[in-house]
């Protein structure tokens, strides 16, 4: 059985933090973006798993809720105020062809695909942007598809 980094994340600069929970990582990608978050002078507020999302899952046929990694407010390189909805995910999930033989890959990329059209619909609504973060966004491999 694989072991994943989880844990509550502890807040460097809190005034930043709009969630109403603590910050829970459920992985060592995650921990990353939230230290990114915290320290970032250009991001003047986020939150984690803030934001709950109806979608229904193509797999079961039932109604049920997504929920984003992070909600982020930033300002970008011309000083305008950005509103995103960010997911964090291994390449596997998210790219179709990076999922080789595992059915579980296979499943989760199917479902993660419903996840993400109710996500940008509803970010479409509210004038807000979503994004889907890999590893290579994360830790700037160079190979990002």
């Amino acid at each position: 059985m694989a072991h994943f980094a989880q844990g509550k994340y502890n807040l460097k600069n809190p005034s930043k933090y709009v969630g109403t929970r603590s910050p829970t990582y459920r992985s060592g990608w995650e921990f990353t973006f939230m230290k990114f978050c915290d320290e970032h002078n250009a991001i003047s507020q986020w939150a984690s798993e803030a934001v709950r999302i109806p979608y229904r899952n193509p797999l079961s046929g039932k109604q049920t809720i997504y929920v984003p990694d992070f909600f982020i407010v930033y300002a970008d390189r011309r000083g305008k105020q950005r509103v995103e909805l960010i997911e964090v995910k291994p390449k596997n999930q998210v790219l179709k062809e990076k999922t080789g033989n595992s059915r579980y890959n296979k499943a989760s990329w199917v479902v993660n695909q419903a996840k993400w059209e109710s996500a940008r619909a509803w970010c479409k609504q509210k004038g807000i942007l979503f994004r889907i973060v890999t590893e290579d966004d994360i830790f700037h491999t160079g190979s990002r598809k």
